[in-house]
């Protein structure tokens, strides 16, 4: 079996600012043709959508898809509800999770995983404004010291 690529195509970094991701999962994506050809020109944003489980079935909300230029009359919505694949056994225990402790779903990443498109969701618990400005200072700190270093190696 050979080993297959992964080629990332869209990020959701805001999603690692807002939330703590507690654990991650892997989803298909029911797309249309159209779609397709977009998110291979990498014409996708993901920045403020979420995922909801309704009737057992999981969908993602607010990820915008621009139209393909010569997809015509075959373009749909940039912004439709579309559809996550996964096992029933994992939405049921997500819908658990989400429901009692309060924890949401949020799209981390998109990725082709050989010829399909696949979703990586996150587990995710809200930050607060604190939890975000020690975060901010880590990374500020992190950085002075790389930069001191460098520094230091110059010489």
């Amino acid at each position: 079996m050979a080993k297959e690529s992964l080629k990332t195509i869209a990020q959701n970094k805001k999603a690692f600012h807002e939330y703590f991701v507690i654990e991650s999962f892997e989803a298909g994506i029911e797309l249309c043709g159209t779609e397709v050809k977009s998110i291979r020109q990498g014409r996708v944003n993901m920045k403020d959508s979420w995922c909801t489980i309704e009737d057992g079935e999981l969908f993602v909300k607010g990820m915008h898809i621009s139209p393909y230029e010569q997809g015509n009359i075959f373009n749909k919505d940039p912004l439709r509800v579309r559809r996550l694949l996964m096992h029933r056994r994992e939405i049921m225990r997500l819908l658990g999770q989400v429901k009692q402790d309060g924890y949401s779903l949020i799209p981390i990443s998109l990725y082709f995983k050989g010829s399909r498109v696949k979703m990586q969701l996150g587990l995710c618990k809200g930050k607060k404004l604190y939890d975000k400005r020690a975060d901010m200072a880590a990374k500020s700190a992190k950085r002075d010291i790389e930069r001191a270093i460098k520094q230091r190696n110059k010489q």
